[in-house]
């Protein structure tokens, strides 16, 4: 850069400018999960990308005209909007290496927002593993599967008819973003109105996050209770039963015209029957004895022992349990 446009480094600059980047980064990220969540929810990939693309440029344009005249100040021993200082940062602004700089910006930003939005769509770990080939060759590993079923989905099915259920549906399915974002867990799959969630075993045991998600959800839904209704008519508003389990699957890339990440192994069909047990037990978790030992509770949590039960396809009886708290 030239001499007469530079910002020459000293220590008072190198604090203020790593200050200015930590802010920077705080407020994109707070933008990111706070305001662009759910605004732009219903734009297609491209309008996305681009709407998100033109914003964040200003704001990086905006956050440039501020830093430049405070750290000139700095270095000038002058006001920030003193001739001498404005016309430094005129000079930078016309310059070629500010033009590079801008040119090299944009195209990180926009890797960055397509890498997210691709990302999004696929599962927030999904696209990292496929980048990563971990799961090329199929490995054997240990995880936690919830099956997630809505109750009376086929009653509000009819009632609602099919556009309005696919709405129904689609708020149903952004209220567990952030339950599960704050649990660790992936989406495993959406298979109609059931969700199936997965945890690598350390992180689903560790501080019981696969029962703090599970309880967070049940809240989260409760508290949108009202909401629901408002836009979707009284008594409709979405619940659901779970089954949980843990144990071995193998885990690997399929597919030829479309690949996907899969796992294959028993513990998913006795989620899956474990869940529809609830209905026979009358509530609306059931888990097993694999994860009952593995999973640290709190006083406050009260279990119940439901038995011991043969599943159907296995020879060998599985002892079940449930909770007993506000959320079930």
């Amino acid at each position: 850069m030239n001499s007469d446009s530079a910002i020459v480094i000293s220590v008072p600059i190198f604090i203020f400018a790593s200050l200015a980047v930590f802010l920077v980064g705080l407020l994109i990220g707070t933008m990111e999960m706070v305001v662009f969540e759910k605004r732009f929810t219903n734009y297609s990939l491209p309008s996305k990308i681009t709407s998100k693309f033109l914003i964040y440029s200003a704001i990086l344009l905006m956050i440039i005209l501020i830093t430049y005249p405070i750290a000139g100040s700095i270095e000038q021993g002058l006001p920030p909007f003193h001739p001498i200082v404005l016309s430094k940062m005129g000079r930078f602004l016309s310059s070629l290496v500010f033009l590079n700089t801008a040119l090299q910006l944009a195209f990180e930003l926009f890797l960055s927002l397509v890498y997210a939005a691709i990302s999004e769509n696929l599962g927030h770990n999904i696209l990292k593993n496929f980048f990563t080939g971990r799961y090329h060759t199929p490995k054997v590993e240990k995880r936690i599967f919830m099956f997630l079923d809505m109750k009376n989905s086929t009653t509000i099915a009819e009632k609602l008819g099919h556009v309005s259920y696919f709405q129904f549906l689609r708020k149903y399915y952004e209220a567990h973003s952030d339950p599960i974002i704050n649990h660790f867990g992936e989406v495993y799959q959406y298979v109609g109105d059931e969700i199936v969630l997965t945890w690598e075993l350390r992180k689903g045991v560790q501080e019981s996050h696969w029962l703090k998600c599970y309880l967070e959800l049940k809240e989260t839904l409760n508290n949108l209770k009202n909401s629901f209704e408002a836009e979707f008519g009284l008594g409709v508003y979405p619940d659901f039963r779970t089954g949980v389990h843990v144990g071995e699957v193998s885990t690997g890339e399929i597919g030829a015209l479309k690949k996907e990440i899969v796992y294959t192994g028993d513990v998913l069909n006795t989620a899956a029957r474990l869940q529809s047990l609830c209905v026979a037990y009358k509530t609306d978790l059931i888990f097993s004895h694999n994860v009952f030992e593995l999973t640290s509770f709190d006083d406050s949590t009260s279990i119940a022992h439901l038995g011991r039960i043969i599943l159907k396809g296995k020879s060998s009886p599985t002892q079940i349990y449930s909770i007993q708290s506000k959320a079930t």
